[in-house]
């Protein structure tokens, strides 16, 4: 690749096969355990999904490209758009949209991407996909079509906009690798500082090129679905534009060339144009534009202008850490597996916030990772909220863990502290343990406990006298419950064996 846009591992881009059946290949209306959970059965005929995307990234920058216009989100309709954007008589080049189509700026890439293939976390699949090139180009206006009026509105705030084109080959099978595909991007892309790709905010928008077709036989007719702004809504509309295109042709219909949007609330997509006809773009050369001319160390001309070059060795050796290096850093670091670098790498702010909590205590990385992935996350997600609306602050949860690290609290009665945390009470951990009175018992006040459990318990301590250990298990839980959790499961079963054993 010519410049250092993307970047993934190197390696070939092996087929994928799960239990005897390639990605992305429909056996029967039956869901199978595949890569991207969509292998179905029509008959003796088997299908397979062909994408390929287009991923336009808008560049993070204050102004657009050929004018002083400010980049603003949510700004009023036509508010930041200077004559030259409005392509007003008088302004040149002006009037069409400026683009690198014919010499891009890079070409021959290769994005290296994981994702999950079922429901545990440790079942990762690693892929591939090739990426054509990558160009510069020009954002336009954006219409507003009014039904009701009968009107179409223009608004031209985007006019000018730098966008980054990103070109992937249709190497991809189903929704959820392009979904995958496309969230790595907007992580390098966000790593590097080149655009802050907020899908929400259209500054990452995808169009994807979607086929089906007989293994072994040519890529059938493919249809476009434009402008998706969603990892989550991408691997939808692909996923129905197979199904939609797997019962047409099953039917014995014909799929059209077209270009399609995807409807997030009815959870399909809808045409928009026919693309049947070939489009003349008519591309030309833009005089007032001077060539941008890319060298690397080896190859760069002595005696040159160094404001009318750009040196990619000196490039790459600005960047910073890349998703996939920092993925093994957290393993290497901090011992933990390389499914849970994944989980947070590729949760905004998550890698953040668990760091935080490793610097502000001395509780082994290993233990922190449970908390953070499985009790913090899984919180979140189910109120809905990001890292940033968390109400536990990394303070709170390394002061949390130092409690259970140091035999302070129990399993338990932490597990208590973290409920109380998430009501967003304005209390330290060390507060709530005190005035719900969740410290450990002492052992004094354990053995009295476990003296009673015994006393009352006499078929039970029979039993285990005789050899059923696994009785024991039933004393140590009443024992539990009795001190309300106050307790270390480990020196209650050790006080318990000294009571009944000895």
């Amino acid at each position: 690749m010519a410049a250092p846009m993307v970047q993934g591992s190197s390696g070939g881009c092996a087929l994928l096969v799960v239990q005897g059946v390639r990605c992305g290949v429909w056996r029967g209306w039956r869901t199978a355990s595949t890569a991207c959970r969509h292998a179905r059965d029509t008959g003796s005929l088997l299908w397979e999904g062909v994408v390929g995307l287009e991923v336009h990234a808008q560049i993070n920058s204050a102004s657009k490209l050929f004018s002083s216009s400010q980049v603003k989100f949510a700004a009023p309709p036509n508010s930041t758009v200077s004559f030259f954007d409005a392509s007003l008589p008088g302004t040149l080049p002006a009037g069409y949209q400026i683009t690198q189509q014919r010499l891009p700026i890079a070409v021959n890439g290769l994005l290296t991407y994981r994702y999950p293939t079922g429901k545990k976390l440790n079942d990762m699949v690693t892929k591939c996909v090739r990426i054509k090139q990558i160009q510069l180009e020009q954002d336009s206006g954006k219409s507003l079509h009014d039904d009701s009026r009968r009107q179409t509105l223009i608004d031209l705030n985007r006019a000018g906009i730098g966008l980054m084109e990103v070109v992937m080959e249709p190497d991809m099978t189903c929704g959820e690798e392009a979904a995958a595909a496309v969230r790595e991007l907007q992580l390098i892309l966000q790593s590097l500082g080149t655009s802050l790709a907020n899908m929400s905010e259209g500054q990452l928008r995808v169009d994807a090129n979607i086929s089906v077709h007989h293994p072994g036989e040519p890529y059938g007719v493919r249809t476009e679905v434009k402008n998706i702004n969603s990892a989550r809504f991408l691997a939808r509309a692909i996923d129905y534009e197979m199904k939609r295109q797997i019962e047409i042709l099953n039917s014995g219909g014909v799929i059209l060339n077209e270009t399609r949007a995807f409807d997030y609330k009815l959870g399909a997509t809808i045409p928009m144009r026919d693309k049947e006809g070939k489009q003349d773009y008519r591309f030309m050369p833009e005089p007032n534009l001077p060539p941008l001319i890319l060298y690397d160390t080896k190859t760069l001309p002595n005696n040159v202008d160094a404001n009318q070059v750009i040196n990619i060795d000196l490039i790459k050796e600005m960047l910073p850490e890349l998703p996939s290096v920092t993925r093994e850093r957290l393993v290497d670091e901090y011992g933990i597996l390389p499914e849970h670098s994944f989980v947070l790498v590729n949760e905004d702010g998550l890698k953040d916030y668990f760091e935080t909590v490793v610097r502000m205590t001395r509780v082994d990385p290993k233990k922190i990772i449970g908390w953070v992935i499985k009790d913090l996350l899984g919180y979140l997600r189910q109120e809905n909220l990001t890292i940033k609306q968390s109400m536990i602050t990394p303070a709170s949860l390394a002061e949390l863990v130092t409690l259970l690290e140091n035999r302070v609290i129990s399993s338990s009665a932490a597990q208590q502290v973290f409920q109380e945390l998430c009501k967003g009470v304005k209390r330290t951990p060390t507060q709530i343990v005190k005035e719900k009175n969740l410290g450990l018992l002492d052992r004094r006040q354990l053995e009295d406990i476990c003296q009673k459990i015994v006393d009352e318990h006499n078929v039970e301590v029979a039993a285990i006298r005789q050899g059923n250990l696994k009785v024991l298990n039933k004393l140590i839980g009443l024992v539990q419950k009795a001190s309300k959790g106050r307790t270390d499961p480990a020196l209650v079963k050790t006080i318990l064996e000294e009571k009944v054993l000895s």
